[in-house]
């Protein structure tokens, strides 16, 4: 095309950022092309340094060496459900004055709302104090231990708190030999884990220790096989599930393959009948499951040298915090986020806790917010429409270092979940992971009112970056 052709055509000017630069064109007459485009790191010019120390050509080989090293340990991770025990006798580390609880390390003075009910219902649980201001008394003493659940092998939904008499998943990951932990779910949304905490709540947990926990403890004892989650997981995810706060088929799946052997224990048959009624009393059953059998898959990625992989992302209604592969157990942290879906009827976005939870295990493995567009129908809890949730799956590949062929999408042509978050194209392309979670109420005591969509802060993956620019060898 000649100059004098090229300047007889219509203009179509490129709009990069701002898109009142295109409305300044638009009132003039001209049709732009808009571009959605974000400058590297959020325009931070030590973010940006960072990732130019990490995109040069020599180390960037070295990073995706390491990267595909981690994905591989991921995929091939292999978890199997092997029982149940109580925290005190399994989880590493627990002691009778330990707490557990989700996200990064947080003091109690520090902690939100629900994690503090939680935390002062489960010492009146466990006997340390006769109610819940003797109990927010001990709380505040310093003689209990408080310690985040993922320093310990283990997860825990919403505040995660858990405590030494708790019944506990235990999984291991038959490719690498490691073990992971979660507790048990409680079912109903005014729970402990919400941050519920009257006598109803203590009363549940005390029917878990006695009946619900040693039950599926027997049951899991006469299974000399263990049960295996990955595939059961893949089986969940084309029946409709995404496993995180959509789990209709995968409690269906998991206590189809519990029931037998529930059957053959010696317990009564009141005893059975009311841990099948209390399964069925909710679709959360198997939740906590799909945690713990992520958490063993992340595990086997850590402490990969120059991997830019995320193995854990958690939240504690005040911190969100992610770990590196390459950076070992180091926290990096932000402000939790709010939770953007809707209500149960008579509460508003104002009564609403910050995000909170280990349950994010789920994205940073590839299910959950990864996984919606298997499971259109968790817009009605979580809110959106289908075409976003396909879209969700479809844009975290952006920021992903592969795709899961084990666990897959059949709406989206059995495409594998996203899989390997790495931070460095979280950064290049400001894209966060989409995260769907339940919502609790910002006061303790009254348990969850809604669900919905957020994001981790930023800020986290910035720490992250500057990290591993300065630990990453050339």
């Amino acid at each position: 095309m000649s100059v004098n052709e090229l300047f007889s055509t219509d203009l179509r000017p490129v709009n990069l950022g701002l898109d009142m630069f295109a409305d300044d064109l638009r009132r003039q007459g001209v049709d732009p092309v808009l571009m959605d485009w974000t400058p590297p790191g959020g325009g931070d010019p030590e973010v940006i340094a960072a990732l130019s120390v990490l995109e040069d050509p020599v180390t960037a080989s070295k990073i995706d060496e390491a990267n595909q090293v981690a994905l591989e340990r991921i995929l091939s991770s292999q978890p199997f459900l092997e029982g149940f025990g109580q925290a005190i006798d399994t989880i590493p580390g627990m002691t009778k004055k330990t707490i557990l609880h989700a996200g990064p390390p947080i003091e109690f003075t520090r902690m939100s709302g629900p994690m503090k009910g939680a935390v002062t219902g489960a010492l009146v649980f466990e006997g340390l104090a006769a109610d819940l201001d003797e109990a927010f008394e001990l709380a505040a003493s310093g003689e209990i231990t408080f310690s985040p659940c993922h320093e310990h092998q283990s997860v825990g939904s919403m505040a995660g708190v858990t405590s030494a008499s708790m019944w506990v998943h235990k999984v291991t990951n038959r490719t690498h030999g490691n073990t992971a932990f979660t507790n048990l779910s409680e079912q109903l949304s005014k729970i402990l884990r919400f941050g519920a905490n009257d006598q109803s709540v203590i009363d549940r947990l005390n029917w878990m220790r006695d009946v619900f926990g040693p039950v599926l403890a027997g049951a899991m004892a006469l299974n000399e096989e263990g049960l295996d989650l990955r595939l059961m997981l893949s089986q969940a995810l084309h029946m409709g599930d995404e496993a995180h706060n959509r789990n209709v088929a995968g409690t269906t799946l998991l206590i189809q393959a519990l029931a037998p052997y529930i059957l053959e224990t010696d317990f009564t048959t009141k005893e059975k009948r009311q841990v099948f009624d209390f399964v069925a009393s909710s679709d959360y059953f198997s939740g906590p499951t799909w945690m713990v059998a992520a958490k063993a898959s992340m595990d086997a990625a850590n402490g990969i040298e120059n991997s830019t992989i995320v193995t854990t992302m958690a939240r504690n209604g005040v911190d969100f915090g992610i770990r590196v592969s390459g950076t070992g157990g180091q926290w990096f942290t932000g402000p939790a986020q709010q939770v953007v879906g809707p209500m149960f009827a008579g509460y508003t976005p104002e009564d609403s806790g910050l995000d909170m939870g280990d349950s994010a295990i789920t994205e940073t493995f590839g299910i959950g917010g990864f996984a919606m567009a298997a499971a259109p129908a968790i817009v009605a809890l979580v809110g959106g429409t289908v075409d976003e949730a396909m879209g969700y799956s479809r844009t975290m590949n952006a920021i992903t270092t592969g795709n899961n062929p084990n666990i897959t999408i059949p709406a989206l042509d059995f495409m594998g979940v996203p899989s390997g978050i790495d931070v460095r194209k979280v950064m290049e392309t400001g894209i966060l992971p989409i995260i769907n979670t339940a919502i609790a109420h910002k006061d303790p005591g009254i348990g969850m009112i809604g669900a919905g969509i957020t994001h981790p802060p930023v800020e986290a993956f910035q720490q992250a970056l500057r990290a591993l620019a300065d630990v990453v060898k050339p």
